[in-house]
């Protein structure tokens, strides 16, 4: 199987930069771009530039107020109380110049891969340059200024009127995506991530799962701290597939963080390469029974740039054209053009050895427990379904 696919990029991208030592670092995008091009994977012709996305489109999730705080902030022209009230300045999240049209081009480039799909140019979209998942309706919080996901969503519900199954594998908690669709039936939110007892946000427990007309379209799947990739690829599989049944999308939107993998240095998960293969599989061939294949997939977090990131994302692009990860040995030329700028070794194949993995004692308790977890997330997505 090869789909028509769209490749979402512009170098402005890399416009989206904190400081020097921030861990959010958008060359990662960068560095995929270029393994994908040496691969053999993505041609010019895959390309699409992304727009700015208007205001009033930020609008559609974002409090007026709020962009324009942010507006002013890109000129430097925010108070100090001002900075606090919005979550803007922090250390996580500092002011940088022309924040807002950095930002606004990753929305941007989000809205283009949707249009691109949902217009029928493309069967699926990516935009790497997006999956800013923690940021609320008038605040910035955890590296993001723009929820382009939420921002998405709502754009995908006024101009389609399509019910959106979004599926966040980021090892921090979808946070603000969930909470923007709360009490909506019509979008239906699945967070599988790090249990926030020992990461941020601190959020995505079992028993948050919506309110109202919303109440069970939100699921949440917080696993365990040094969980492998049986386990992870347990609980995805069985989620999604059980999740995709019950709620019946029109359109799957991924955001495709890459940082539970055991390189990540700000998270605590042991997932190797192998998850980030199964991961945009399962995504592909779900898109394809529900929903004609309309997948539109995101970046996210990833904070190991050099080894991690770019061989993640690069899977993604793969199985969207070709239905099939990539196997053996990185282009030689991607490894010399980056190894002198990396701080580490490059790795030199798409897979992981399973020697890097550490011995993890506790390993049949962590299973376990996470089998627990999914087991009581079903049941209710089970329940529900049932009932209907």
């Amino acid at each position: 199987m090869t789909c028509d696919t769209a490749f979402i990029y512009s170098n402005k991208f890399l416009d989206y930069h904190f400081h020097s030592d921030h861990p959010f670092n958008q060359k990662r995008v960068l560095l995929t771009k270029d393994l994908l091009e040496k691969s053999q994977l993505l041609t010019d012709d895959d390309i699409i530039e992304p727009r700015m996305a208007a205001e009033e489109e930020l609008a559609l999730f974002h409090d007026k107020a709020y962009i324009h705080a942010v507006k002013k902030a890109s000129s430097g022209h925010l108070s100090a109380d001002e900075s606090m009230d919005y979550g803007i300045g922090t250390e996580d999240t500092p002011i940088f110049s022309n924040m807002h049209k950095a930002s606004s081009c990753l929305v941007g480039g989000t809205l283009t891969a949707v249009d691109a799909v949902l217009q029928g140019k493309s069967a699926h979209a990516l935009n790497l340059g997006g999956g800013l998942h923690h940021g609320f309706k008038r605040k910035a919080s955890g590296f993001c200024i723009y929820n382009d996901g939420a921002i998405a969503i709502k754009y995908i519900r006024e101009k389609y009127g399509l019910k959106v199954l979004y599926v966040d594998t980021d090892a921090h908690h979808g946070d603000g995506v969930q909470w923007a669709f709360y009490d909506d039936p019509n979008v239906c939110t699945l967070s599988i991530h790090e249990t926030g007892r020992y990461l941020f946000p601190g959020t995505g427990h079992i028993n948050e799962r919506g309110v109202k007309a919303g109440h069970g379209y939100a699921f949440n799947l917080p696993i365990d701290a040094f969980t492998e990739d049986e386990s992870f690829i347990q609980v995805y599989e069985a989620a999604f597939r059980c999740i995709a049944d019950f709620f019946q999308p029109d359109v799957v939107l991924t955001q495709n963080g890459a940082d539970a993998h055991l390189n990540d240095p700000l998270t605590h998960l042991c997932a190797t390469m192998e998850v980030y293969e199964r991961i945009p599989l399962l995504a592909h061939e779900l898109a394809h029974k529900y929903c004609n294949g309309r997948w539109i997939a995101l970046g996210g977090g990833g904070y190991d740039m050099w080894r991690v990131v770019p061989r993640a994302w690069g899977q993604i692009w793969s199985v969207m054209q070709t239905n099939s990860i990539q196997t053996g040995t990185l282009p030689a030329d991607w490894q010399s053009t980056w190894q002198m700028e990396s701080p580490v070794t490059l790795p030199d194949t798409w897979h992981d050895d399973k020697w890097m993995v550490p011995d993890i004692p506790r390993k049949a308790d962590i299973t376990e427990k996470n089998e627990k977890v999914m087991q009581s997330a079903l049941k209710y997505a089970q329940n529900k379904q049932g009932n209907m």
